[in-house]
């Protein structure tokens, strides 16, 4: 894939979406592309966090640790991406990723982002959005747990 094809991949990320192109093509320049093997972690909760992840093509597991083992919470799929807050709150990553199958990412380092999101007020915006929705779905998440658990 060339510089010119992770930049329309990049514009399909809603976060990215009203970054102009030289911007894009500069964080795809920027930006490390990795390939993960099924089964291969992107990260573990834990570690600490250094850089976000778009997802480019394939699905990721998203696990927390738990007493009786890894628990799937959710899943990535194209123009995902994960390891945000872990840089935004500067704290250990708050989940492992795993990928599912061949997935293929961009690696955007701490540094990069911060310069994005400074350059890029909407960005930042777009961010806060997709962290309330996550914050939303884990919420309802609980309240199903805790209505099972009741009956």
């Amino acid at each position: 894939m060339n510089l010119n094809e992770e930049v329309e991949l990049l514009k399909g990320v809603p976060i990215f979406a009203r970054i102009e192109p030289a911007k894009l093509k500069l964080l795809a320049f920027t930006s490390e592309r990795m390939t993960f093997a099924a089964g291969q972690e992107l990260f573990h909760q834990g570690d600490p966090g250094d850089a976000m992840y778009v997802i480019l093509d394939g699905v990721a597991d998203v696990l927390i640790d738990s007493p009786g083992g890894q628990i799937t919470v959710a899943q990535l799929k194209k123009n995902n991406f994960v390891g945000d807050m872990a840089i935004l709150g500067d704290v250990p990553r708050t989940a492992t990723i795993k990928a599912r199958e061949s997935l293929t990412t961009l690696k955007i380092s701490k540094d990069m982002f911060y310069r994005l999101v400074t350059e890029f007020p909407q960005m930042a915006i777009e961010m806060m959005r997709e962290l309330a929705h996550r914050v939303e779905d884990t919420n309802q998440k609980l309240r199903a747990a805790t209505a099972n658990r009741a009956a």
